[in-house]
């Protein structure tokens, strides 16, 4: 029987277990230019026994910010300041992906410069409001992208997983879950085009996939990978027709070649399909009541998934593996720092919890 604390072969890269700390938003980005600080390096270090940790979402371009102090992968001075992150991650033994997150429609226009508004499929806002610096505010109508603006668009998420690797990542993984712009682009509630990047759902997966070609031609597919989350319905994410959207995603991936499918589960049944489907690792984040806990370990024993992403249970416990081994203790998640209770939606605002 597998056991979640064997090493495991990711693409040909050796990892020293399958618990896997997953990107969780933090607007600790304090540095010039939304630039990584020490502190982030000091916080990624103390959790570097993971398997895997994926970093918070950074942007592939100044357009792709949405939230506060959220850092970036597009300039100079970012490369930089991420080096002394990995620097610090690898002088623990730790493996580290950088997660490359366009936030789309869902923003503050307040953060961009230039007048620029926040770009998505369609020119349809999403429902409800967002976390701002002032306050919360209601989610504008963005800019939809041109069909040369969707190709240039792909080009930066390339461009930024090349810098990932310059600033010392081990890979990437794309953030295409969570109702952000490759999310978007998924969802007929957010796709509504009629071109050959909408409109059926070869149409609808396409960017996704082509993102993930032009990423795995930057880098190599070994250290590509995408998070999904298929019938998670937050900004404003309505997807009626599931199973065949994810299928047919699954089955491009499959063409490039991917080193994980890392899934965010709302039901068991597609987690089933999905992984016939896919080809590589599956990187489970398990529906569940609370958050991702030792109980659920035994999907990996039973074959479910291949590796097990933990959110609050990490930030909560920096050693998690060592005691998941040990069957605890564990400190208590402070409810306050994440969505509904849950690993769903997870994020630790400074304004929150500093």
């Amino acid at each position: 029987m597998t056991s979640p604390f064997d090493p495991i072969d990711l693409a040909g890269m050796r990892l020293r277990n399958r618990l896997v700390m997953p990107a969780m938003g933090r607007a600790r980005a304090f540095g010039p230019g939304n630039t990584a600080t020490d502190s982030m390096a000091t916080y990624y270090a103390q959790r570097a026994t993971a398997g895997l940790i994926i970093t918070e979402g950074s942007q592939p371009s100044v357009v792709g910010q949405g939230f506060p102090n959220t850092p970036g992968l597009h300039s100079a001075e970012q490369i930089a300041a991420w080096r002394r992150v990995t620097d610090a991650v690898h002088a623990e033994g730790g493996t580290v992906f950088a997660q490359i997150s366009h936030v789309g429609r869902v923003g503050d226009p307040a953060l961009l410069p230039d007048g620029l508004i926040q770009v998505a499929p369609s020119a349809v806002a999403a429902p409800g409001r967002l976390f701002t610096l002032d306050g919360m505010k209601d989610f504008g109508t963005p800019h939809e992208l041109t069909s040369q603006e969707v190709r240039e668009t792909i080009v930066d998420f390339g461009r930024a997983a090349h810098n990932a690797i310059e600033a010392g990542f081990d890979g990437v993984e794309l953030h295409a879950a969570y109702g952000y712009l490759i999310h978007q682009f998924l969802a007929p509630s957010a796709n509504l085009r009629t071109d050959e990047w909408g409109g059926s759902v070869e149409g609808r997966v396409r960017f996704a996939a082509e993102v993930v070609a032009a990423v795995s031609a930057a880098i190599g597919a070994r250290r590509t990978g995408i998070r999904i989350s298929p019938g998670i319905r937050y900004n404003g994410i309505e997807e009626p027709d599931l199973e065949p959207t994810y299928v047919q995603l699954v089955r491009r991936l499959n063409e490039t070649g991917p080193a994980y499918l890392h899934l965010v589960e709302d039901s068991r049944d597609l987690t089933g399909i999905l992984r016939k489907e896919f080809s590589g690792t599956l990187i489970l984040n398990p529906a569940t009541d609370g958050f991702t806990g030792a109980e659920d370990l035994a999907l990996i024993e039973d074959g479910t998934a291949d590796m097990l992403s933990f959110g609050a249970l990490f930030l909560a416990n920096p050693d998690l593996p060592a005691r998941l081994r040990a069957g605890g203790p564990y400190n208590t998640p402070d409810e306050t720092t994440y969505y509904g209770g849950t690993d769903r939606g997870y994020v630790d605002y400074p304004s929150l919890n500093a």
